[in-house]
């Protein structure tokens, strides 16, 4: 009994020394613990909206120095469209890598990588788009550089006059226009159409298309041009499409080979504001390129095409192409131009009145037929262009 009030006796004393340890030890660690790290004062908003733009510049840049193209259309452009996956590939392989195909469409499979973006919409009118303001709200979400256009079939279809369409053509121009007033324009003349459901289609594409090359003559201006594409000629229903409408890997083939030369010429030129180098086939030299190649060919022959296009900032008002067969062939007929043919075979073509003058950007092509050897291998020629704005001329190969 008499040990419990010393163990008291004994317990009070240490409980008062170590509650006075711990007060002192409480009080010398409210003075020598670091205090927490203060919040960092808040940046003024202009800095936080520098720094927030400053992030992701480099991707930006890299976006800004692609060029942007949207392939606009119906389902000849989107369902499936696998003309672009071959137009696309053509440029990568002629090292075109800044480019940027754009479209609020995703791709659909065409068996070879590609950037698939695309405004090519399956069953669209032009003039319903137009009617309907559609189209401003998908150049908003793309803001495209370059517009490659194939577009009224449904509305040919649809037996709606030429004069309808064209206004529709019109309006969207206009629309490009607001959303980048140094758009280019790639327009298409349709490619043929003879489904079995329609009789008429076949003429009223050939009707509509021959309205075209006028309409784009009056739309076009120095800082926007609008070139026309002829996507009809050499184009054939019965083996380039696998139902009168749509086309097949070979008409796919086709509309991308008719597509590459203007859409280069453009890509050659560079940016708006782009001085370009000296020499530079960008500058303000007139300047053109010019492509071959082999329509149909048979024993004895073969039908040819070339295209010429502007590849400098400055108009032309003509230019003349020599074209050297091989393996002794020689040109018999040109149209859409004037043939001189020089005793060693080469040929000499020139512009006709109509088809001389090219804005920058645009393109031209003639045809021709020749006459070959029957031991003449695949048709092939040599091409050169010399392109004329007022009394100078520039030859480019």
């Amino acid at each position: 009994m008499r040990s419990t009030p010393r163990l008291r006796l004994r317990i009070i004393p240490a409980l008062t020394f170590l509650a006075t340890l711990l007060a002192a030890l409480l009080i010398m660690g409210a003075t020598l613990a670091p205090r927490a790290a203060a919040a960092p004062a808040a940046e003024p908003p202009a800095t936080q909206a520098a720094e927030s733009a400053a992030a992701p510049a480099t991707e930006r840049a890299a976006a800004a120095a692609a060029i942007r193209i949207m392939p606009l259309g119906d389902s000849i452009t989107g369902s499936p469209g696998c003309w672009r996956a071959v137009l696309w590939n053509r440029l990568q392989s002629a090292g075109y890598t800044d480019i940027d195909f754009v479209g609020t469409l995703g791709p659909q499979g065409c068996g070879q990588p590609h950037d698939g973006d695309n405004e090519g919409h399956g069953g669209e009118l032009v003039t319903d788009v137009a009617d309907r303001n559609l189209l401003p709200g998908r150049l908003a979400a793309t803001h495209p550089d370059i517009v490659v256009m194939h577009f009224g079939t449904n509305d040919v279809w649809s037996s709606i006059a030429p004069d309808r369409i064209l206004a529709a053509y019109t309006k969207l121009v206009a629309q490009m226009r607001a959303d980048n007033p140094d758009m280019k324009i790639l327009v298409a003349q349709l490619i043929p159409l003879n489904p079995s459901s329609c009789t008429g289609c076949a003429q009223r594409v050939v009707d509509f298309n021959a309205r075209i090359p006028d309409w784009a003559r009056a739309t076009s201006t120095s800082r926007s041009p609008v070139t026309v594409v002829d996507q009809w000629t050499g184009f054939n229903t019965a083996t380039d499409t696998y139902d009168g409408v749509h086309p097949s890997a070979s008409g796919d083939d086709k509309i991308a080979a008719r597509w590459y030369p203007p859409l280069a010429a453009l890509l050659e030129a560079g940016p708006p504001g782009d001085p370009g180098d000296p020499g530079d086939p960008g500058g303000g030299q007139p300047a053109c390129t010019v492509s071959f190649r082999a329509v149909s060919s048979w024993q004895g022959g073969y039908q040819g095409e070339v295209t010429v296009s502007n590849t400098s900032a400055a108009s032309v008002s003509g230019w003349t192409v020599t074209v050297v067969p091989a393996d002794g062939a020689r040109l018999s007929q040109v149209w859409n131009g004037t043939l001189t043919t020089a005793a060693d075979g080469s040929a000499a073509v020139t512009n006709a009145t109509w088809n001389g003058t090219l804005a920058p950007g645009a393109s031209a092509a003639f045809g021709f037929i020749t006459a070959a050897p029957a031991t003449a291998g695949t048709p092939s020629a040599t091409v050169k262009c010399t392109a004329t704005a007022a009394a100078a001329a520039v030859s480019s190969p």
